[in-house]
């Protein structure tokens, strides 16, 4: 059987973007680039276990509210639960698309790629 990729226009667009770009978001559009269930889910109390103050993460997938962040970090996904996002931002974090990730992050000094 023929793989057909995503037929969401604006995920399929986004990887097209990714792959022309450095390193770091081509390994991202690489992990966007398979089938939903096999996409990368991470609860925050991993994010909170592997980042520190100040980090940007990027979930080539899905962001969790399972736990809780005690420090303030930049979370990029492709989605995020209702849960996920209110806890980030009581922490006094910051929630982006993967897109706007990728127009606002240009140094990758502090960036962490977290997938399940």
């Amino acid at each position: 059987m023929k793989r057909t990729g995503s037929t969401n226009v604006m995920l399929r667009k986004l990887i097209d973007e990714l792959k022309s770009q450095k390193n770091i978001w081509r390994a991202v559009a690489e992990e966007l680039d398979v089938p939903s269930r096999k996409r990368a889910y991470v609860n925050l109390y991993k994010i909170n276990k592997y980042t520190k103050s100040g980090d940007v993460v990027i979930v080539p997938g899905k962001v969790l509210g399972v736990g809780s962040l005690d420090h303030p970090v930049t979370v990029a996904a492709l989605d995020f639960s209702k849960q996920a996002r209110a806890k980030i931002e009581k922490s006094g974090g910051k929630v982006m698309s993967l897109y706007k990730a990728l127009q606002e992050v240009k140094e990758f000094k502090n960036v962490r790629l977290m997938k399940g």
